[in-house]
């Protein structure tokens, strides 16, 4: 099982500095991707600049968002910008895209909520095409540089309704759970998605990512990582956010342990999402699991 880690972009008082060390050590340590969130009503940075600036600063590892929100963007510019990254990093982008859940990205964005899986899935068409090289007009010229990778980069699908589930088998390469630490639910949903991938009649199988949230270090550090993670996930009510901040994987062990839970119902790569901004916690991450 291969394991990447995620920018710290989404993580109040980050350091924007930090983020270009950030892609550099990332290249030159064990994590196979580095992967960019997406929020626009939040201090996130936007993730498709943040990966093409690790594109220019890194030649190993693939780039990543985990996920990018695709409706609120349009179409045609986000095929453009996705294969300008690839061709800047010579073929090393995926796309871990979902519609999103938070209305408020969609009012920040001038997007319309309603309808976003009927746009999402013709947005999925018209990038394709627009990575085949296709015009849409007698007398127009392609749009944006030619992909490195052949029919554009890699798309990995997230979200657990099933449109979303549905969506991997018809269209995309595999898919990306959020969270990790619940490993039968993470189980019980890639059960789904292969079901789907074999309803499509798509040869092989489709991969399989997930996320887990850590923090690793002294007390002081922990609490302000659970006070990131509850404010993150506040829209979802105290509870829910709660949970989700203590649910954060806090030790080498628990990380070592969870890792393992995750390889063991075939999780094909894990996506390390740090809830604080320190540039430590990378080097702590690849000492706990490599």
């Amino acid at each position: 099982m291969k394991i990447g880690i995620a920018l710290p972009s989404n993580v109040p008082g980050v350091n924007p500095q930090d983020l270009i060390e950030w892609a550099r050590k990332t290249d030159s340590g064990p994590f196979s991707t580095l992967a960019a969130n997406d929020r626009l009503a939040y201090l996130t940075g936007d993730p498709l600049t943040l990966l093409a600036m690790a594109a220019g600063v890194t030649s190993r590892v693939r780039l990543m968002t985990s996920i990018l929100i695709a409706p609120i963007r349009n179409a045609g510019v986000l095929a453009t910008q996705a294969a300008t990254i690839d061709s800047l990093s010579n073929g090393r982008l995926t796309l871990g895209l979902a519609v999103g859940g938070r209305e408020d990205d969609y009012l920040a964005g001038l997007a319309p909520y309603r309808n976003r899986g009927n746009r999402f899935d013709e947005m999925l068409t018209h990038m394709r095409r627009i990575w085949a090289g296709d015009t849409f007009t007698d007398d127009s010229n392609p749009s944006g540089p030619a992909p490195i990778q052949p029919g554009g980069p890699e798309i990995l699908i997230g979200g657990a309704a099933p449109a979303a589930i549905a969506r991997v088998g018809r269209s995309a390469d595999g898919f990306i759970a959020g969270g990790g630490g619940n490993l039968d639910r993470a189980r019980e949903v890639y059960d789904k998605v292969l079901a789907s991938w074999a309803e499509h009649g798509r040869p092989g199988k489709p991969r399989f990512l997930s996320g887990l949230s850590f923090a690793l270090g002294d007390d002081a550090t922990i609490e302000q990582a659970r006070a990131n993670q509850f404010d993150y996930y506040s829209w979802l009510g105290e509870k829910v956010a709660i949970g989700r901040a203590q649910g954060i994987v806090t030790t080498p062990e628990a990380m070592r342990e969870t890792l393992a839970g995750l390889e063991s119902i075939g999780v094909d790569e894990v996506i390390m999402q740090p809830t604080h901004p320190a540039l430590e916690q990378l080097d702590r991450a690849a000492v706990a699991v490599f």
